[in-house]
């Protein structure tokens, strides 16, 4: 059963769909100037448009808008496609198509991506392509980066920048019980289970320090301060306060091995 979208007063479930060798047939009569050939041929890519703009749903009132602008990249992607590539005409334009929507939704926010990155993963997104037309294998970042004759970092970076941002409340899985979100999935190097436990007991030994030691630990580590400093602070000699120091240190270190 055909889904039925109307965009801008088009039933995109009427639109016509073209096999691979029909546009490039297409494509190539375009270049020779044919207009009825370019018309025929955005017509049929207007699916593409519509599936592009469906990700930006909720992004903006009027998604008639969206398909609007996007139709803008469309045309600009049919007048700039170089045939002599031999790649697949989508590959091209989708990238188009989003540049032109994210134009239109960037009043107003503060993310920019430059044009020699999107350049950049324009490039890689062509080169991946060819690879996978040549190879029939899905192409790394590491083999497009080695093709380009770039950084693999600065091929990430440009893909990452062109990439929809996903929310960390996303779900990636849910059933009628519960549901599993992006969040969910990331693991924290930082909070481990092991540093809370050490945390604990750091805390734990701290409690346990005389007042003077406590005092000592805290301006040396927490101030920042220097032995001489505390040493004026205190009222008590430099090497009083290097010994107090030590001295719960080790103590800290005894409570800690024995929780």
């Amino acid at each position: 059963m055909k889904r039925k979208v109307t965009i801008c007063g088009i039933d995109t479930g009427t639109l016509p769909k073209l096999t691979h060798e029909q546009a490039n047939d297409l494509m190539l009569k375009i270049k020779t100037g044919d207009d009825n050939a370019r018309r025929k041929f955005v017509l049929c890519n207007m699916r593409l448009v519509l599936s592009v703009v469906q990700r930006y749903a909720g992004k903006s009132d009027n998604m008639d808008d969206l398909f609007q602008v996007g139709c803008v990249g469309l045309l600009k992607a049919v007048d700039n496609f170089d045939v002599s590539y031999n790649l697949r005409f989508s590959t091209y334009a989708v990238p188009m198509i989003v540049g032109e929507i994210r134009r239109f939704l960037r009043e107003g926010n503060s993310l920019h991506v430059s044009r020699s990155v999107r350049d950049m993963a324009f490039l890689a997104l062509q080169t991946r392509e060819r690879l996978e037309c040549d190879s029939d294998k899905q192409a790394s970042i590491a083999d497009i980066a080695k093709e380009l004759g770039q950084p693999v970092e600065v091929v990430k970076n440009a893909l990452d920048a062109i990439s929809e941002p996903v929310s960390l409340f996303e779900p990636v899985y849910s059933d009628e019980s519960d549901s599993v979100l992006v969040m969910d999935q990331i693991d924290d190097k930082k909070n481990t289970d092991e540093k809370w436990l050490e945390n604990i007991s750091l805390c734990q030994a701290i409690k346990k320090l005389g007042q003077r030691e406590k005092q000592i630990l805290h301006k040396r580590y927490f101030e920042g301060k220097t032995q001489m400093e505390i040493s004026a602070e205190v009222g008590i000699s430099q090497a009083q306060v290097s010994r107090l120091e030590k001295n719960a240190m080790t103590q800290m270190r005894e409570m800690m091995t024995t929780v």
